[in-house]
């Protein structure tokens, strides 16, 4: 089996917290959520065998509860498949841990770069 590429490089590049001021004190929630986020991003392999990389910006509602409500695609990369893999992320992770300040949304950054 032949490998297309040596490196992926996939990430949230910080997410960028759209919501109360309460919600600024609450970097770590920010930080564990942005990593579940994370941690469910894959790259589609149309995209890698296009070559297509980008950042897309995905507005996400979270409930009281902490239940993935629902995203919107604020930025697109410019790639179908990519901006497809970036609305899907949040419904993959479907729950985090409650927001301190109650319902909010944020706005998360999901990179793709082929290296």
């Amino acid at each position: 089996m032949t490998t297309l590429f040596s490196k992926i490089t996939l990430g949230l590049a910080g997410a960028l917290l759209v919501a109360s001021p309460a919600m600024a004190q609450a970097p770590e929630w920010t930080k564990q959520v942005t990593r579940m986020f994370a941690s469910k991003q894959t790259y589609p392999s149309t995209a890698q065998m296009r070559g297509e990389e980008g950042t897309a910006k995905v507005k996400v509602f979270i409930g009281a509860d902490g239940s993935v409500e629902k995203a919107e695609l604020v930025a697109g990369t410019g790639s179908a498949s990519l901006d497809k893999e970036a609305l899907s992320v949040p419904s993959k992770v479907g729950r985090v841990p409650a927001p301190p300040a109650g319902a909010t949304t944020l706005t998360v950054p999901m990179t793709w770069k082929l290296a």
